[in-house]
């Protein structure tokens, strides 16, 4: 079908067979370098990985967005049900910290309105909805251009902090935090930890090696079911040996005496390196603080790397806080068009509200909670 915007026409391509998205592999990533806002959450690499073990093949949707049969714009989503509505969600939610589509910078104020005015224009749906959108984001300018009624949530916080090296970055803080951290990074250094990346071609391995240590990590502590599953331990290892290999990604082990004790997965974006999963050997957090250890690798490997940003991923739990980290918050996005989609908004609206309550009323109950999707480091 075609859209028009001003003058200009617009081809939008809606796919729907599993079996196109290796074909769609070079334009994907074409389409990614040349969207400023994209993330590693939204390279192809990371997406067909997910849709591999978390898809259903009747429920894809793809919107394809070409100016002159050069790909411009991408939303990949997901059908299925939820309250009575026909929900279109994003492929990799749960998995990914960042939602979000993909837009070209040249074209990028028209092609968000073309997206919006052919989706819109789609049949079988009542709302289009993406959890986790960091500020910035390209379908806030679809949102913007959105002819139909919209609703923005509060999400998911994240941590973030400047890229330095560890004395710069504790040369900023007041002297008796930076005196404490000191003494902390002086216990690391006496461990005499090496420190190895995992190449691309290792990657099975060394992904297997990390969800070892992330079990024994959590054992008898609310880990997240999900990283223990076979699919999502196959996800991971099929995303990250491309990502690896496109240096979107690293995957980092640390050695006492020769025995593997730490290993860090980083996912590299264009604006910040995000600090994805990591797994430790229960044995060392009785000698040294093992978020320390990573935040320091992974704070100065960020500024050697030029980007600006090393970003905690979701949550905000103290241990990082203590260091400086500073919060950033995700929204949620809602479209929709119909009586049906004000009611599912307004539903979100109120379980979020109830969530929020119960936990400044019952801070208790959050042990009962179901473990977050992601950002259990």
């Amino acid at each position: 079908m075609t859209a028009r915007t001003g003058l200009r026409e617009w081809a939008l391509h809606p796919v729907t067979d599993p079996g196109e998205w290796g074909s769609l592999k070079e334009e994907w990533d074409d389409l990614y370098d040349r969207c400023s806002t994209a993330t590693p959450f939204q390279t192809h690499a990371w997406l067909d990985s997910w849709w591999r073990e978390y898809g259903r093949p009747e429920h894809l949707r793809i919107f394809l967005l070409r100016r002159h049969e050069r790909l411009v714009g991408a939303l990949p989503l997901m059908a299925g049900r939820r309250l009575g509505c026909r929900v279109l969600s994003p492929v990799g939610a749960g998995q990914s910290d960042f939602t979000d589509i993909l837009l070209d910078d040249e074209h990028r104020e028209e092609a968000a309105r073309a997206m919006a005015e052919a989706v819109l224009g789609q049949p079988g749906w009542d709302v289009v909805d993406f959890p986790e959108i960091r500020p910035g984001s390209a379908l806030d300018r679809v949102r913007a251009g959105w002819p139909g009624s919209h609703w923005r949530l509060p999400a998911s916080p994240c941590l973030q902090i400047p890229a330095a090296t560890m004395d710069a970055h504790l040369a900023g803080m007041d002297t008796r935090t930076a005196g404490k951290l000191r003494r902390t990074l002086r216990r690391i250094d006496n461990l005499n930890v090496s420190v190895t990346a995992v190449p691309a071609e290792q990657a099975a391995r060394g992904i297997a090696d990390l969800l070892r240590l992330h079990a024994l990590q959590w054992a008898g502590r609310g880990i997240n079911p999900e990283h223990l599953s076979p699919r999502f331990s196959g996800h991971l290892t099929r995303a990250v040996r491309s990502l690896i290999a496109q240096r979107r990604a690293a995957l980092t082990e640390f050695r006492v005496d020769g025995r593997l004790v730490v290993s860090d997965l980083c996912l590299i974006g264009k604006d910040f390196t995000g600090g994805y999963l990591y797994g430790a050997h229960p044995d060392l957090r009785t000698k040294i603080d093992i978020f320390a250890l990573l935040l320091r690798h992974n704070l100065q490997a960020t500024y050697a790397r030029g980007i600006p940003t090393l970003s905690l991923l979701r949550g905000t739990e103290p241990h990082k806080i203590k260091w400086g980290a500073q919060p950033v918050d995700n929204h949620r996005l809602i479209l929709g068009r119909g009586g049906q989609a004000a009611w599912y908004a307004a539903h979100a609206r109120t379980e979020r509200a109830a969530r929020t309550f119960a936990k400044q009323r019952w801070p208790w109950l959050a042990r009962f909670a179901p473990a977050p999707q992601e950002g259990e480091r």
